[in-house]
């Protein structure tokens, strides 16, 4: 497979060197504006593969409207996150331009490409991708990385293994993002009957803060998030390259005339494959339900402000 990623900065960079180490990666190219960022990057994933004795074929631009011929672009060029205190969802206008720009430049040249959006505010940001561009396979990765950060912080504070953790965090990769706690299972077990069974207990708001804040808290410390982003994009690729079929809560386009007045992406358990779908039922309950509306609203918001800007800049 030829993929390309679009913007190495610290994410880009992680997650390029994560898809370096799977079998199906034939191509890697490489686009950024920053020049000495982009060749210093190839020129490193050359190193690595040489000692990895992988023979993936590594192409640089400089330029989107150079890249030709690729199956599988992941967009994470953008301003990123510099602090915690700047929220995903003030990104939405400049982030909006340049999804905007590539969304013009890159379908011509790549026919039948699919898109994974990963640049903040993401869900907002794959759908302005999907506005301009027209098409089909636009995902963004959504609530993927929050559902990791859910497992591992299940895992951690009930002291099991985290393969036997499953759940899912839905709605906005933002601060409106939804903890599922009723899909909270446990080898196999739902939450509450494991806790029964092995008399342990869980803060869940507690963990659910942790989960909603790991981004801030990281980048507060080290200035970035990058390992756990590359995990849980690698998972995405691997699951499309593969047609694995895995349920993940991706976000996808989502319509409920109720809350938005056009379709926005949102996650939800998804089958994702070479095509993406069926979303899972999932029973949750109410007070979820309502969590969830919120989130949608957020994401509409977000997108509605980008346009905006984007109405203004022309």
């Amino acid at each position: 497979m030829k993929i390309g990623i679009i913007g190495v900065g610290r994410v880009g960079s992680a997650t390029t060197f994560s898809l370096l180490r799977e079998e199906y990666v034939e191509e890697l190219h490489l686009m950024d504006v920053v020049p000495q960022v982009l060749h210093a990057v190839a020129e490193e994933l050359r190193h690595a593969a040489a000692a990895l004795r992988r023979d993936v074929e590594i192409f640089e631009y400089e330029k989107a409207e150079e890249i030709s011929g690729v199956d599988l672009f992941i967009i994470t060029a953008g301003i990123p996150r510099k602090t915690a205190k700047v929220s995903r969802r003030e990104l939405a206008g400049k982030n909006a331009k340049i999804m905007k720009e590539l969304a013009e430049t890159l379908p011509s040249r790549n026919p039948g490409a699919k898109y994974i959006i990963v640049t903040n505010p993401v869900d907002a940001m794959a759908s302005v991708f999907k506005k301009f561009s027209k098409e089909d396979f636009v995902i963004s990765t959504g609530n993927a990385l929050d559902t990791a950060r859910f497992k591992a912080e299940i895992a951690y504070h009930l002291k099991v293994p985290v393969t036997s953790v499953e759940c899912y965090v839905v709605g906005e990769h933002g601060d409106s993002m939804v903890p599922l706690w009723s899909s909270v299972r446990i080898d196999g077990l739902p939450l509450e009957d494991y806790l029964e069974k092995t008399g342990k207990t869980i803060d869940k708001k507690l963990v659910s803060e942790r989960v909603k804040t790991a981004g801030g808290r990281i980048i507060s410390s080290i200035g970035r998030t990058s390992y756990g982003p590359a995990g849980a994009f690698t998972e995405v690729v691997r699951s499309i390259a593969l047609n694995e079929r895995k349920i993940l809560s991706i976000a996808t386009s989502y319509h409920d005339p109720s809350i938005t007045e056009d379709p926005v992406h949102v996650s939800w358990p998804v089958v994702v494959g070479r095509n993406i779908g069926p979303r899972i039922e999932i029973e949750i309950t109410e007070e979820e339900k309502a969590a969830f509306k919120d989130a949608v609203k957020a994401i509409w918001n977000t997108y509605k402000n980008a346009l905006d800007y984007l109405t203004k800049e022309q």
